[in-house]
C-alpha cells in the first residue's frame, strides 16, 4: 500500500499534473491518500512526483494514522464503538486489513483523504522543491515515509 502526501501547492502547475492530482484526490498541501500498488496508480504517482512524496506505509504507522486522523462521513472520528461495530479488536487490526487489501477504506465508510498538519521541525534541509535523494522533500521515500507521517499526524 502506497502512502502519497501532497507537498506543494497549486501555483504554476501544468494542467495535466493538476488533473492527475485531482484524480488522486490530493486537492491541498499536506493531504494524504492510501493507494494500492497497481501499475495505473504508481504511474499516476510517478507523473506527479514533483509535487508529492510517497512510499510504502507500515502497519504501525497506518494504525496510528487511522486512530488520529481517520474520519467517517460527517467528520466524525474513528472510535472504539466504530471498531466494535465492524468486529475489530483495535486500530492495528483495521490497518492490517486495509494494507493487505482485504477491504478498502470505503468498505468501512472511512474518508479516503487524511488531512495532516505540517511536519514538526519542518521538512528536510533542501526544502520542498528538490528530490528526497538529494536532501529535499519530494519523490519516492520507500519506508522513510513512515517517519514523515509520524511527524505530521
Amino acid at each position: 500500500m502506497l502512502a502519497v502526501i501532497r507537498i506543494r501547492g497549486t501555483i504554476d502547475i501544468k494542467p495535466s499534473i493538476k488533473k492527475t492530482l485531482e484524480l488522486l484526490m490530493l486537492h491541498k498541501a499536506n493531504h494524504l491518500v492510501l493507494l494500492p500498488q497497481t501499475n495505473p496508480m504508481t504511474g499516476m504517482v510517478e507523473k506527479a512526483k514533483d509535487y508529492v512524496t510517497f512510499g510504502e506505509i507500515g502497519e504501525k504507522t497506518c494504525a496510528k494514522l487511522l486512530e488520529k486522523r481517520g474520519r467517517l462521513s460527517g467528520g466524525k472520528r474513528l472510535s472504539k464503538k466504530f471498531l466494535e461495530e465492524h468486529k475489530l479488536k483495535d486500530f492495528f487490526e483495521l490497518a492490517k486489513t486495509i494494507i493487505a487489501g482485504e477491504k478498502k477504506l470505503a468498505d468501512f465508510g472511512i474518508k479516503p483523504v487524511f488531512r495532516l498538519s505540517p511536519p514538526k521541525k519542518g521538512f528536510e534541509r533542501a526544502g520542498i522543491k528538490k528530490s528526497f535523494k538529494i536532501g529535499g522533500a519530494l519523490g519516492n521515500r520507500n519506508t522513510d515515509i513512515n517517519q514523515l507521517i509520524e511527524k505530521m499526524a
